[in-house]
């Protein structure tokens, strides 16, 4: 009887082992837990890069005179980027302004060559006709009206071609309407206008030429009286013309009228 009850105090005092046994158990997933963290600690402390290493090779000895001249060649790059484009001077200025007044004013005198001339100008130029029979050169008659519409648009060309030949060749202008030049539209056949009659030094006729023709017969046939040939190449050419018979007869009062 004795030894069971040794035996019972005896299981008694290993209880307090059996209950801390429990909590020992539940403690070690903690602790691994624990110790996992640190490893992961440890692992990510070591992946950084070393302190010593990046030092080494970010700083590279630098030469002070590389450095100035980077900083110089920048600043030059910059201010050449940043500078702005240089505008012509004033000796230019006049220069483009000189050009440009000059083309304007050939534009506009060629404007007044091509589109401006009138006969009335024209008349206003032309030899009067006793005087043209007289001085020794060969003569270019034209017959017109103020309202002709060939004769107004043929205008132009006669007055280039009286430009370029009034030194060697007469040029006058009879106005049908004008009853002074009934004798002279008998003489020369005058049945439509413009009408040109090309005469030779002495005043004898050597074609004509009537309507609206190129500027190349009127041309040519002048540069034949310029040169003295003895006839024109177009003697007797016809293009449209406006009738004579339409005319409005009037006396002239001016006696030097060769209109």
């Amino acid at each position: 009887m004795a030894r069971v009850a040794s035996n019972t105090v005896g299981l008694h005092r290993f209880q307090p082992f059996l209950r801390t046994s429990q909590p020992l158990q539940s403690l070690k997933p903690f602790i691994h837990f624990h110790n996992k963290t640190r490893k992961r600690q440890i692992v990510s402390c070591q992946t950084t890069p070393n302190p010593t290493e990046s030092s080494t090779v970010d700083k590279l000895p630098v030469e002070p005179d590389s450095v100035s001249n980077e900083s110089t060649s920048q600043a030059t790059s910059s201010s050449q980027g940043s500078s702005f484009p240089e505008f012509p001077s004033k000796g230019i200025n006049k220069q483009i302004a000189v050009v440009s007044t000059l083309a304007a004013v050939g534009l506009f005198l060629s404007a007044r060559l091509d589109f401006g001339v009138s006969l009335k100008d024209l008349s206003a130029a032309a030899l009067p006709y006793e005087e043209a029979l007289s001085n020794g050169k060969p003569t270019v008659v034209e017959f017109y009206a103020d309202w002709c519409e060939v004769c107004r648009e043929l205008a132009p060309d006669v007055y280039k071609v009286e430009q370029q030949f009034k030194d060697r060749v007469n040029f006058v202008m009879l106005n049908v309407d004008n009853t002074k030049w009934e004798q002279e539209l008998d003489e020369f056949g005058v049945e439509g206008i413009p009408h040109f009659a090309f005469l030779d030094k002495e005043g004898n006729e050597e074609g004509n030429v009537v309507g609206r023709l190129p500027q190349k017969y009127l041309l040519e046939n002048v540069d034949a009286l310029a040169r003295g040939e003895a006839s024109v190449p177009h003697a007797r050419i016809v293009g449209q013309y406006s009738s004579a018979e339409a005319r409005k007869v009037h006396q002239v009062v001016d006696p030097r009228s060769h209109g």
